[in-house]
């Protein structure tokens, strides 16, 4: 599966090692990528998302619903 945040849209992004003698080589930045599943009391069903940890606290936040409908104006989901 690709590493992508569901809610937020976070990806891979690329970047460079820098050793002692400021050689660089390219690396990669991960996401902090979860899979949780989370209850939608409105549609009283769970729902399995791979979301990073900014999107968790988000749902914390301001709630799951409006997060999924925010993912999904955005074009995420």
């Amino acid at each position: 599966m690709s590493r992508v945040c569901q809610l937020t849209g976070k990806k891979v992004i690329t970047g460079n090692n820098v050793s002692h003698s400021k050689r660089r080589t390219r690396r990669k930045f991960y996401p902090n990528l979860q899979t949780k599943k989370f209850f939608i009391p409105e549609e009283d069903k769970w729902i399995t998302l791979k979301v990073s940890g900014a999107a968790i606290r988000n749902i914390n936040k301001n709630g799951i619903a409006a997060c999924i409908k925010e993912a999904k104006a955005k074009g995420y989901m």
